[in-house]
C-alpha cells in the first residue's frame, strides 16, 4: 500500500491535519484524505470539479494570510492528486 504524505483531495500534508487524518465508514484510519475532505467514508465535497477544489483551498490559503502567488504555486498540483486522475 502506498504511504501518502499530502492529502490526495486537496494536498494538505496530512501531518497537518488536526484531527490526525479521516476515517474510513467502519471507523478504521483512511491514509489517503485529510478528515477536511473525508469523514465516515465520503468526501465532505463529493460534487466538488478539480477547479472548484483548487479555488476553494486557494481561498482558505488566502484567508490564512498566504500571498496569492504562494496560495497559487501550493494549489498547482491538485489536478495531479489520485482523487482527480481518473477527471482529466
Amino acid at each position: 500500500m502506498t504511504k501518502y504524505k499530502n492529502c490526495q483531495s486537496c494536498g494538505i500534508p496530512l501531518k497537518k491535519d488536526p484531527q490526525g487524518g479521516s476515517k474510513n465508514a467502519d471507523g478504521s484510519k483512511n491514509e489517503m484524505y485529510c478528515s477536511y475532505c473525508y469523514r465516515n467514508g465520503a468526501f465532505t465535497q463529493p460534487n466538488f470539479t478539480v477547479t472548484e477544489m483548487q479555488l476553494f483551498c486557494k481561498a482558505k490559503l488566502k484567508d490564512m494570510g498566504f500571498p496569492g502567488f504562494l496560495a497559487g504555486l501550493f494549489t498547482k498540483g491538485i489536478p495531479n492528486l489520485e482523487r482527480w486522475k481518473s477527471h482529466q
